[in-house]
C-alpha cells in the first residue's frame, strides 16, 4: 500500500530541515492535534493520537535529500518517507510517501486514517517555522 501527501514548500533549506529530522524530539512539533502521548526514545519516538494504537517509529535515515522512518515494531511492515527537494537555499519542496505492507483487510481500516494523518502531518510541516 503506498500514500503520499501533497508537495509542500517549507521556507528551510533542505540542511536546516535534515538537522530539524535528525533529532526525535522535534517530531512532536510535526504531530496532529489529537496527541496523547509522545515519548522520545533515542533512535526515534513513540505516539498516540486518540482513537488510534499507538506507533513507535524509528529514524531509519536523513539527509538532504530525504527523512526516513520506519516502524519500530516486527508485526508491522512500513516506512513513512519525506522527501526533500531543494528549490533554493531557503525553500525546499517536501512530501510525505508512506509504503507498507498490509493484508487487504488492514489496509482497508487504515488507509483512510492513515491518509488523514499523512495530510495533518502535511499541515503541520508546511506552517512549521
Amino acid at each position: 500500500m503506498n500514500l503520499e501527501g501533497r508537495k509542500i514548500i517549507v521556507n528551510k533549506s533542505s540542511k536546516e530541515l535534515t538537522e530539524i529530522l535528525k533529532s526525535p524530539e522535534n517530531y512532536k512539533d510535526f504531530m496532529p492535534d489529537g496527541l496523547q502521548k509522545f515519548e522520545t526514545r533515542e533512535d526515534g519516538f513513540k505516539f498516540g493520537l486518540q482513537g488510534m494504537p499507538e506507533i513507535a517509529l524509528k529514524i531509519d535515515e536523513v539527509n538532504d535529500q530525504k527523512a526516513v522512518l520506519k516502524s519500530a515494531s516486527s508485526s508491522l511492515d512500513f516506512s513513512l518517507t519525506a522527501t526533500l527537494n531543494p528549490i533554493n537555499e531557503n525553500q525546499t519542496e517536501v512530501q510525505m510517501l508512506f509504503e507498507g505492507k498490509f493484508n487487504p483487510f488492514i489496509k482497508m481500516m487504515v488507509e483512510k486514517p492513515l491518509q488523514n494523518f499523512i495530510n495533518a502531518l502535511t499541515d503541520k510541516i508546511e506552517a512549521y517555522k
